[in-house]
């Protein structure tokens, strides 16, 4: 019946195994759980992490190298034993208490894949971790009736039940750099390839928040990564906003006006980017411009 299958690195997923381990038992249905651990350096979590194999039907799995976010998930998929697959990430837990059991009711034989949707708890984190708090909450929680509009774009791979045979069908893509926006690349596929994308609001929380200044970096990462995906002709241009715009840019000729913005006002951004009031609309300048300046010479 189902595969739940969560790739973790340093972070302790002992309470969200516990939690899905009960609701999947409560469902009276034959389940897995499968937790591979992508090679991780703390020794005090990985201990913790061991008791969950004390679970019926449970297994933490310690690689013994990392393999990145895609390879690992391929590896899921492959060793699951069950032709539904459920793919989680480390770093949440389920909003509702009826999580597994709304989409074992909302699949049915022609569903290809669905999308629960992510939601942030109320409560503000420090100041140090509010970029992303205000990040997800204004980007990635979007509601049901707005994801619709847009299925592949609203997608995230922190929370989705897909048959096995799909997935076998498109899979992670392996060959791009570990900072890449894999998840960006597997929605395209899934485009690409007419795969269907259902909506549901099954959601979990995101509690694994990065410090603004490792969010910061990991965003410049991501847009230039965006890039290169565009300029590989892995994605089309139009797929994605940020791109989108950077060619719009360079078609009027104001990228060169943008690339001279982002050395000039980097500090000023990053302050207030930092700061427990970050501006979303100064963080897609940010980015945008950082875009123009790396690529001023071409």
């Amino acid at each position: 019946m189902l595969s739940i299958l969560i790739p973790t690195y340093n972070y302790n997923i002992e309470a969200l195994v516990a939690e899905l381990h009960a609701q999947s038992t409560a469902c009276k249905i034959d389940f897995e759980i499968l937790c591979y651990d992508d090679g991780s350096t703390n020794l005090e979590i990985i201990a913790a992490n061991k008791s969950i194999d004390e679970l019926k039907n449970t297994t933490y799995k310690v690689l013994d190298s990392n393999i990145g976010r895609s390879a690992i998930r391929n590896l899921l998929a492959k060793e699951a034993n069950y032709d539904l697959l459920l793919f989680l990430d480390a770093d949440v837990i389920p909003v509702k208490d009826e999580f597994i059991s709304n989409y074992i009711t909302a699949f049915t034989e022609s569903t290809q894949l669905i999308f629960g949707g992510v939601n942030y708890q109320d409560k503000k984190p420090n100041n140090e971790e509010m970029l992303r708090w205000v990040f997800g909450r204004k980007r990635e929680v979007v509601p049901l009736n707005e994801r619709k509009k847009s299925v592949y774009l609203s997608f995230l791979s922190c929370n989705f039940l897909i048959k096995k045979d799909i997935f076998n069908s498109v899979n992670f893509n392996e060959e791009i750099s570990l900072d890449a926006h894999e998840d960006l690349l597997f929605s395209f596929n899934l485009k690409e390839n007419d795969i269907a994308i259902s909506h549901i609001n099954n959601p979990i929380y995101h509690l694994g928040l990065e410090s603004s200044e490792i969010y910061l970096k990991k965003s410049l990462k991501g847009v230039k990564a965006s890039l290169s995906l565009a300029k590989n002709n892995l994605i089309h241009i139009e797929y994605t906003r940020i791109i989108r715009t950077f060619h719009n840019c360079k078609k009027i000729g104001v990228n060169f006006l943008l690339a001279l913005l982002f050395p000039v006002f980097k500090n000023s951004f990053e302050t207030n980017l930092l700061s427990k009031k970050p501006s979303l609309f100064i963080f897609d300048l940010y980015k945008l411009s950082y875009l123009c300046y790396i690529s001023k010479n071409e």
